[in-house]
């Protein structure tokens, strides 16, 4: 009988600690480390003077907005706004039936535990640039803002 309990009591232990997440871990597994979106760095990295306007299309994609200046030199603006919403939880628990027989009376006891974690974050990125072509269709200028609340 107590090699009974102590193998019940284990089975309890495990299953409690077994399956449950701590809130940071749960921040960790929703977490987007995408390395393809635009960047200050990769407009740093990749936009030069005297580009083409093939080469930055290559470098940054399509642009959301085109127009022109003053002297109706064209401009290119990437504005690009990004809303990050992430939710993660799990629960654990252990429900146990230990039943004891004493002749002919039988006896239970039921216990149970419950357990739950969970994480959620919700944050907002812009990045806005603006690249500016010389008559010769050249990057003559660019400009790059970006903010996160």
């Amino acid at each position: 009988m107590n090699k009974v309990l102590m193998f019940v009591l284990a089975s309890v232990l495990i299953t409690l600690t077994s399956g449950c997440m701590t809130a940071a871990q749960h921040r960790q597994s929703v977490s987007d480390d995408s390395t393809d979106r635009m960047t200050v760095g990769k407009v740093q990295r990749e936009i030069r003077v005297g580009m083409s306007g093939a080469e930055v299309a290559a470098a940054l994609g399509s642009p959301n907005i085109v127009s022109t200046d003053e002297e109706r030199r064209e401009v290119w603006i990437y504005d690009k706004i990004a809303t990050d919403t992430a939710y993660s939880t799990s629960s654990g628990g252990v429900s146990a039936l230990i039943l004891g027989i004493t002749g002919s009376v039988a006896g239970g006891v039921a216990p149970g535990y419950s357990q739950g974690a969970g994480a959620s974050s919700k944050s907002q990125r812009t990045l806005t640039v603006i690249i500016k072509f010389d008559d010769n269709k050249k990057v003559r200028d660019f400009a790059y803002h970006t903010s996160r609340f």
